[in-house]
């Protein structure tokens, strides 16, 4: 058993995918206490039965279209035309653009390869600095993940058994104070300059950019006045949204031709399978976990030397920000929330209010050094050294460092909409 667990961990450092490394962890402790390992496979088609379940291979899918169609080029160009006129304009301009094609392809990865190469060179010729601009754009590359239809958001649903409609309205306040932090810093150190009559956008130019993205701009109020409007749930609201990207990417814009098609399908959902296989065999080492009354043992420890929620929570972003800079948001999702649940839940943390200071801690985490997967993407991208994104990141980190800490400590701005209208 020993040797096992040895092999398994020297796999995991060589690189083994994630979910072949959980499923085997899952196996070998399930074997070593006698049940049958059937469990994981039946945890497998619980899940697949699970009606939430069914919305995360379709925004995929949606997401992978809007990836890798011409809607980044034409949502840059509408805000420009629209935003590019302020202080700070085209820094704006980014901030807005990447989290709204984030909130809809949830992975910063895309977001800093579609979107990252035509920010930057526009930026270096608006007279930016080249440090403020690589740090806009590393830290921007997971802005974003608390809008809907964001998967974070949903995957977090399905592990907390919580409403997902919840979760879209509890991300909603906490992202619009993140963008506007970040906004305002931006808007301070954007270059001086006045825009000359002739280069001001004039209502031609907008209604140009306006028209060109008109497609792609009811995507939002779809999704989210389709649910909230009580038209359909998150899985129909998938359904609809992939639908509807698939007609305007392919039929209407032209930009993906129908023998890519097949292609980006398998792609999204070779993602959506490793996804699918990762959640069963975490839920099923949950259930192992539980068994053997691990999440009970570790919330006595705790509460032996931590007697205030706020302490806790305090120690919790901590640990999030470590596993943050270490895993993708969906890995750390499958193995840690099932783990912090119950001992939050025993020190009186709401799980809506949870699943924003997880999902606000993993974006973070993103860009935090030493390992964060923002860094290294941003420096493969920009072919810039690590050690260079680590301080042109600095400035930004500290506003997201502050936003996660009132996102904590006043669950209210998670929970406001909720309230109102959950």
């Amino acid at each position: 058993m020993g040797f096992s667990r040895i092999l398994i961990f020297i796999l995991a450092i060589l690189g083994t995918p994630l979910f072949v490394v959980i499923s085997a962890l899952a196996l070998l402790s399930f074997h070593g206490i006698d049940i049958d390992l059937s469990v994981v496979i039946i945890e497998m088609s619980r899940l697949s039965n699970t009606p939430l379940l069914i919305s995360l291979p379709l925004f995929i899918f949606a997401g992978t279209l809007l990836a890798e169609s011409g809607t980044p080029q034409r949502l840059l160009r509408l805000s420009q035309v629209l935003l590019g006129w302020m202080p700070g304009g085209l820094a704006v301009v980014s901030l807005m653009v990447c989290a709204v094609f984030t909130a809809f392809t949830g992975a910063s990865g895309v977001t800093i390869f579609a979107i990252g190469g035509l920010l930057y060179p526009a930026l270096i010729q608006d007279n930016y600095s080249e440090r403020f601009s690589l740090g806009l754009i590393t830290s921007s590359g997971s802005l974003g993940l608390l809008f809907p239809p964001s998967l974070p958001l949903i995957l977090y649903g399905v592990i907390s058994e919580t409403r997902v409609d919840q979760l879209f309205l509890a991300g909603i306040l906490p992202g619009i104070l993140m963008l506007i932090l970040l906004v305002a810093y931006s808007m301070i150190k954007g270059p001086d300059r006045r825009l000359a009559k002739s280069e001001k956008p004039t209502y031609k130019d907008m209604l140009s950019g306006l028209q060109e993205a008109a497609w792609e701009l009811p995507l939002p109020i779809i999704v989210l006045g389709g649910i909230y409007g009580g038209i359909f749930v998150a899985g129909e609201a998938a359904a609809v949204t992939a639908l509807y990207v698939l007609v305007v990417e392919v039929l209407i814009y032209r930009d993906i031709s129908i023998t890519r098609l097949p292609a980006i399908m398998v792609r999204s959902m070779v993602l959506f399978g490793g996804i699918l296989v990762v959640l069963a065999a975490s839920m099923a080492t949950t259930n192992y976990l539980v068994d053997q009354q691990v999440p009970m043992r570790l919330f006595e420890l705790i509460r032996d030397y931590i007697s205030s929620k706020y302490t806790f929570l305090l120690l919790l972003n901590i640990f999030l920000l470590i596993v943050g800079s270490m895993l993708d948001i969906f890995s750390a999702l499958v193995l840690v929330v099932p783990i912090i649940i119950p001992i939050a839940e025993a020190y009186g943390v709401d799980l809506i209010h949870l699943g924003i200071i997880f999902l606000t801690n993993l974006q973070i985490g993103y860009c935090t050094p030493p390992v964060g997967l923002n860094l290294f993407l941003a420096s493969y991208r920009f072919d810039k050294s690590v050690l260079t994104l680590y301080r042109a990141t600095l400035p930004f980190l500290a506003l997201l460092m502050m936003t996660l800490i009132i996102i904590t400590y006043f669950p209210i701005i998670s929970l406001a909409l909720v309230n109102l209208w959950g």
